[in-house]
């Protein structure tokens, strides 16, 4: 019957009761229906400073999913933003890698900095383990990595708050320290918040939700649930 969906809800760390745990079930089940009704090109968030624009498709921004993805890439922000303050640990590590490469390629640590770098959140892998009477993701691996926003930095080229605008030359090699340093020691402690840490359990429901709407939409492509409804919006 595939109008006839059962679910299997792994318990996680904090296992809920009565009330709570079917309103935590039911907010994954949301999930699953609306990774089968939105197209996988429009299922992303963007919280880019330069791209006030393209923040999220605008039918993915009506789901619950898609708010709450907004909501983890504003924690990632605040995230990357906490762990490059010069007060904390990693933040101490970052900036003194970046004062004494600075100091061997310039011969100065008077320059400016442009520390702005976008950070992705993508899938990696994904393991379904197929049974006769269901699907059940079994692993899954969300992978953080560094894009320097060349776009949206060509079109805020002139924008007095940017360091761009001071020494072309300087800030793009510059741009290259700071990017090393940050994929060196910043990322892969995103990455192991990301796909272990409690900020971010609930992007982890997300992707397990939407691999398993993956699935569903590959197994079953002939049902008339899959006809009607996935990838229509």
């Amino acid at each position: 019957n595939p109008l006839k969906f059962d679910f299997i809800v792994d318990q996680g760390d904090m296992p809920l009761q009565g009330e709570e745990f079917k309103k935590e079930a039911n907010k994954l089940i949301r999930y699953f229906m609306a990774s089968l009704t939105v197209p996988e090109d429009q299922a992303w968030v963007n919280l880019s400073p330069y791209e006030k624009d393209r923040i999220i498709p605008k039918d993915f921004g009506s789901t619950e999913m898609g708010q709450d993805m907004l909501a983890q890439d504003y924690l990632l922000k605040q995230l990357t933003a906490s762990m490059m303050h010069p007060e904390s640990e990693l933040g101490k590590r970052f900036w003194d890698r970046v004062y004494m490469k600075t100091q061997e390629k310039f011969g100065t640590t008077e320059l400016p900095v442009n520390t702005f770098n976008k950070i992705w959140i993508m899938p990696e892998k994904a393991f379904v383990y197929e049974h006769s009477k269901g699907a059940f993701v079994v692993e899954s691996h969300l992978k953080v990595m560094l894009e320097e926003d060349y776009l949206a930095l060509e079109h805020n080229k002139n924008n007095p708050n940017n360091a761009i605008g001071v020494d072309a030359s300087k800030t793009v090699k510059l741009d290259v320290v700071s990017t090393e340093i940050l994929r060196e020691i910043l990322i892969p402690e995103i990455e192991k918040e990301v796909n272990e840490g409690k900020m971010f359990a609930n992007l982890r429901q997300i992707y397990n939700s939407m691999i398993l709407a993956t699935w569903y939409k590959g197994a079953l492509k002939e049902s008339i649930f899959n006809q009607i409804y996935t990838d229509k919006n």
